[in-house]
């Protein structure tokens, strides 16, 4: 299995993920998880209905493949308005963003991904468009230039970001709602494996949906590509039906362990139990160990590993934990124990 972006269950968006697109629920109630959310949206959505306005600014934020972008197209079926998809990388100039919110009309959601990543003069143009639907211009240079300010159609602004620490403070609060996304849980992950199974129409038994839920790290977009990799695998080197059998056969062979760990996470806790002792160590020492890039671990690698507990950070590293050495079959030594550290909150 290759590293970086080509690993099966890394989270991040592929070319290959198209076919999700058709699978991908159209409105609220289609949503499977994030109960919460799908709450708060409900009510959101229903309010501005009724005052007959624009939703207020939206802002999403955890590990990728959760479902941000999903959502976003949901509020805007469920609004009955247009949506304009952008990322904060490919807006360079204020000029490009400027060009997008004259284009907008009334009630029209506005999308930007990796929301973090938009440079300070392109929020200075957002920030007045976000609270005063207005749009500054400067023309001309020197001491003949001059401000003009266009009034634009009130819209909405959803935000997706992984990174929420890296947004800005000013443009954080300009979210009238802030959104957390966490993993799905596992009666929630099965829901989604036998819904796309469904549409998909793959033959599938409920052990084989539980395999591939099991293994898909509580992410919706591993999931799909996970099935998809199984199906082929029952297609050619069984009878097209997916049972747990065929599942873990082919799970096994894409080198996607029980608990959805591969090649890449393995590595990580292997570094730090067998060449650092455990612990604790920084991240930047881990992802040279071995030959990644520190972003990858901390947006990738690592959220996961915190999730299942195998991982805690303390001020002076990251520390494995007694359930990373159980899962690995190795002993957990004594002085560890005695070393732990209380995890950062």
């Amino acid at each position: 299995m290759s590293d970086g972006p080509d690993r099966l269950i890394n989270p991040e968006a592929r070319p290959d993920d198209r076919v999700d697109l058709a699978l991908r629920p159209h409105r609220l109630t289609d949503i499977i998880g994030q109960d919460q959310i799908r709450e708060n949206l409900a009510i959101l959505i229903q309010a501005a209905r009724q005052r007959k306005e624009s939703l207020d600014h939206v802002l999403f934020y955890g590990p990728p493949g959760l479902g941000k972008t999903t959502l976003s197209h949901v509020l805007a079926n469920e609004m009955g308005v247009n949506i304009k998809i952008t990322a904060g990388p490919a807006v360079e100039r204020a000029g490009d963003l400027a060009a997008i919110l004259t284009n907008l009309r009334a009630g029209d959601i506005l999308f930007i991904d990796e929301i973090h990543r938009l440079g300070r003069a392109v929020e200075e143009v957002l920030y007045p468009a976000m609270e005063d639907f207005a749009l500054d211009i400067v023309i001309g240079k020197g001491p003949s230039a001059r401000s003009i300010r266009l009034k634009l159609p009130r819209f909405t602004v959803i935000g997706a970001t992984t990174r929420l620490a890296l947004v800005s403070a000013p443009l954080r609060a300009r979210f009238g709602a802030v959104y957390r996304l966490d993993y799905y849980d596992h009666p929630a992950m099965e829901k989604i494996v036998r819904r796309a199974a469904s549409l998909l129409n793959v033959e599938t038994v409920p052990d084989g949906i539980t395999e591939i839920a099991r293994r898909a790290r509580g992410t919706p977009r591993v999931a799909l590509r996970l099935l998809r990799r199984v199906r082929d695998y029952a297609q050619v080197r069984a009878d097209g039906v997916i049972t747990r059998e065929v599942a873990e056969e082919a799970l096994n062979l894409l080198n996607v362990d029980p608990l959805g760990l591969d090649e890449v996470d393995l590595r990580v806790l292997h570094t730090i139990i067998e060449k650092y002792r455990g612990g604790p160590v920084g991240l930047n020492t881990i992802a040279a160990s071995i030959g990644e890039e520190p972003d990858t671990i901390m947006d990738v690698v690592e959220p996961y590993l915190l999730q299942l507990g195998f991982l805690d950070r303390t001020p002076q590293g990251r520390v494995a934990t007694r359930l990373a050495y159980d899962h690995l079959h190795l002993a957990y030594p004594a002085e560890q124990e005695q070393n732990q550290q209380p995890r950062l909150l």
